[in-house]
């Protein structure tokens, strides 16, 4: 499969999953961005200008599915993937869902679910024009994105 290519903004408050994450999705081309919270993200998100952003929902001074909303209601950012990488919950799927998440991937995850996901969503992403929403219509279905429905076991 060729190398990836695209800027990942990667925000986690724990030092040890954002290296995790790191590492490997640098070893499939991507440069990756680290952030240690919901707070740091949005101060460095204009900086860095992401193709994908990674959040953990549970995280210090700003959780995740709050700096989702956040990152959906500034014109800059609201047509940019996001996918919740967290040991999360139904009411957190359903909370970041209706907030704008494109995805969720449950932790623990398999490498290769994680650089699958965000492949897909940095070439929808790509493929996307700024400010259509048109990219959601683009994106590949596969498991935990947006509009897709999980069973419990998959939850």
């Amino acid at each position: 499969m060729p190398r990836a290519s695209g800027r990942i903004l990667v925000v986690d408050d724990n030092k040890v999953i954002r290296q995790l994450i790191r590492v490997n999705l640098e070893l499939e081309g991507f440069e990756v961005v680290t952030a240690g919270d919901g707070a740091e993200c949005l101060e460095v998100v204009h900086q860095v200008r992401p193709d994908v952003v990674t959040l953990d929902v549970v995280m210090p001074r700003l959780d995740g599915l709050r700096t989702a909303a956040r990152l959906r209601a500034d014109p800059r950012t609201r047509d940019l993937p996001i996918a919740i990488v967290s040991a999360s919950t139904q009411y957190e799927v359903d909370a970041g869902f209706a907030v704008g998440v494109d995805a969720f991937l449950s932790k623990p995850f398999e490498p290769a679910e994680l650089i699958g996901l965000v492949r897909q969503l940095a070439e929808r992403g790509a493929r996307s024009e700024p400010g259509t929403g048109a990219a959601a219509d683009s994106l590949p279905r596969v498991r935990g994105l947006a509009g897709e429905s999980e069973t419990p076991a998959q939850a």
